[in-house]
C-alpha cells in the first residue's frame, strides 16, 4: 500500500490547527460534498466563488463524517462536545492544503504517472490508456472529469496499491495545468490536440497551445511526451522541439511513429490498421468516429513506452469502456440509435461527432445540437462553421436548441439542409423527437453541459 498520509501531516505541513480528535487518523476517503458523503469519510470544506463549504460541517458530522478539514469558520465548544469522537482541523485554505498533501503523497510514491491534456478527447483518451495499461498493471485513473485543481489532487490522494496513475488535466486559464503538473510530476505527458475549447477565455489557439504545454513543467527529466502528429500546432511544435524532448508522435499522417491507416467506421465501432516499428496490426475500437481511432493510436503509443506487447494493448482497446455521455450509444424507446455525446461541446468535438454521424450507412441522420459556450468573440463564427459541417455530412434533420445555435441553423440551411427546426427549450426538442423518430434513425445529441441535453436523452430512451 502507498505510504499513508495522516491528520498529523496536515498539522505539520499545512499549519493545521487540531481542534479535537486523532492526529494519527489516515487522511483518505475524502468527500467535498455533504450530499454524497458517507459515514466514515473525511469532509473537506471547499471555499467556492460564492459559498464556503466549511459552513456545512455540522451537516457532515450529522451524516457520520469521521473528520472535518475546514477554513474560515468558528467551532463552538457545544459542537465539539456534541461530536466528541470526531476529528476537526482548521486550516488557512482547504484547496491549497489538498494540493500540498497531494504533492507530498506523490513524492512518497515511486510509481509512474501518465498525465493527459488537450482541447478535446481528454476523458476518452484517459479511459483508453487506462484500459491498455490495465493489461499489465493495476491502474488508478481520474474518475469522471475530476481534472481540475481540486479533482486531480483528490484522485492522487485516493491512491492505495495501484501501480500506475493516469491523470487527466483540464484548464480554463494560464497557470492551471502548470499547477497540476507540478503536483503530479508525470513520467509521460500526453497532449491530444489543440482546438478551440476555451478560446473565448484565452484569445487564440496559440495561447491554448501555450497553456496546454504547461503540462511539461512538472515532467520527469527523463520523461516522454506523446503528441497528436495530425494536429497542426502540435506538429509545428514537434518540428521545433524534437531534439529537446523524448517525443512519440501518433496520427494518420506519414511520419507518425505510431501510424493509423485504412480506418472503417460503422454502427458498432471502428477498425483501423496501426503501423508500429514497421509492423502492421489490426485494431478494433468499440466506439465509432475518427477521434476514437486517434485515441487508440495514442493509447498504443503509451503502451509502447511501458513495453506492453502490441497484441495485449489492442485487447485493452477492445475492452475499454467510455465515461458516460461521451459518444455513448443508446437505444430510443422507438428503436432509434441515439449517440449521447451531451457532456460538453466545442467546435472540434462537434466536428468529430458530426463526421461520425455522417458516415453511418442506411440510417436517417438527425442532429440535435445546442449552444457551445466559452467561445467569446469567436462564438458566431464557430457556430456557423458547425452549420457548414452539418451540411457537409448530409444530415437529414437538424434540431437546434439555444440562442447561439441559430447560427448553426442558418449556415446549415445555406448548405442545403432542408429539414431544420430551432427550439428555445429542451421540451420543444423532446416533443419534436417523440413525434418524428423511428427505428431507422440515428440521432446525435450534442451541446455544452449547461444546456442539460441529458434531459432530452432520458425523455426519448
Amino acid at each position: 500500500m502507498a505510504n499513508q498520509i495522516t491528520i498529523k501531516d496536515i498539522i505539520e505541513k499545512c499549519n493545521g490547527k487540531l481542534m479535537q480528535g486523532n492526529e494519527n487518523l489516515p487522511f483518505d476517503k475524502l468527500c467535498k460534498d455533504t450530499r454524497t458523503l458517507n459515514k466514515g469519510e473525511i469532509y473537506l470544506g471547499i471555499q467556492g466563488e460564492n459559498f464556503n463549504g466549511s459552513t456545512l460541517y455540522e451537516q457532515a458530522l450529522e451524516k457520520g463524517a469521521i473528520a472535518c478539514i475546514l477554513q474560515d469558520v468558528e467551532i463552538s465548544d457545544e459542537i465539539l462536545k456534541k461530536y466528541p469522537e470526531s476529528t476537526i482541523v482548521l486550516v488557512e485554505d482547504t484547496v491549497k492544503t489538498l494540493q500540498k498533501l497531494a504533492e507530498y503523497k506523490r513524492s512518497m510514491c515511486n510509481i509512474p504517472v501518465v498525465a493527459i491534456t488537450g482541447s478535446v478527447g481528454k476523458t476518452s483518451t484517459k479511459d483508453m490508456i487506462a484500459s491498455v495499461l490495465s493489461q499489465k498493471y493495476k491502474v488508478l485513473k481520474t474518475q469522471g472529469n475530476y481534472n481540475n485543481e481540486i479533482g486531480m489532487p483528490l484522485t492522487l490522494l485516493s491512491l492505495k496499491d495501484e501501480e500506475v496513475m493516469v491523470l487527466e488535466m483540464g484548464m480554463n486559464s494560464f497557470g492551471e495545468i502548470s499547477l497540476l503538473s507540478r503536483i503530479a510530476k508525470p513520467d509521460v505527458a500526453v497532449i491530444t490536440n489543440i482546438g478551440t475549447a476555451h478560446i473565448g477565455l484565452l484569445g487564440s489557439r496559440a495561447n491554448i497551445l501555450k497553456a496546454k504545454l504547461e503540462i511539461l513543467e512538472g515532467l520527469n527529466k527523463n520523461g516522454t511526451v506523446v503528441i497528436n502528429y495530425d494536429n497542426d500546432l502540435l506538429n509545428e511544435w514537434y518540428e521545433k522541439e524534437k531534439n529537446n524532448y523524448n517525443i512519440i508522435t501518433y496520427g494518420t499522417q506519414q511520419g507518425s511513429k505510431v501510424l493509423g491507416q485504412n480506418a472503417v467506421f460503422h454502427e458498432n465501432g471502428s477498425t483501423c490498421e496501426a503501423v508500429i516499428d514497421s509492423k502492421t496490426y489490426n485494431v478494433h475500437i468499440p466506439v465509432g468516429g475518427e477521434h476514437f481511432v486517434s485515441n487508440s493510436l495514442c493509447a498504443l503509443s503509451v503502451a509502447k513506452i511501458f513495453e506492453i506487447p502490441v497484441e495485449e494493448a489492442i485487447k485493452g482497446i477492445e475492452n475499454f469502456e467510455l465515461t458516460k455521455k461521451r459518444m455513448e450509444i443508446k437505444q430510443a424507446k422507438c428503436g432509434a440509435m441515439i449517440i449521447n455525446d451531451c457532456y460538453n461541446a466545442n467546435y472540434d468535438s462537434m466536428k468529430a461527432a458530426l463526421d461520425y454521424l455522417g458516415k453511418l450507412p442506411n440510417l436517417r441522420k438527425i442532429a440535435v445540437l445546442g449552444d457551445m459556450l466559452e467561445l467569446g468573440e469567436y462564438s458566431k463564427e464557430l457556430h456557423e462553421e458547425v452549420g457548414k459541417i452539418v451540411a457537409e455530412n448530409k444530415v437529414d434533420m437538424l434540431i437546434c436548441v439555444g440562442k447561439e445555435s441559430i447560427n448553426i441553423a442558418k449556415e446549415a440551411e445555406k448548405g442545403g439542409v432542408k429539414n431544420i427546426v430551432h427550439c428555445n427549450t429542451n421540451k420543444e426538442a423532446i416533443s419534436i423527437l417523440k413525434e418524428k423518430l423511428n427505428k431507422q434513425d440515428a440521432v446525435l445529441l450534442k451541446a455544452s453541459n449547461s444546456l442539460n441535453f441529458t434531459e432530452i436523452c432520458e425523455a426519448i430512451c
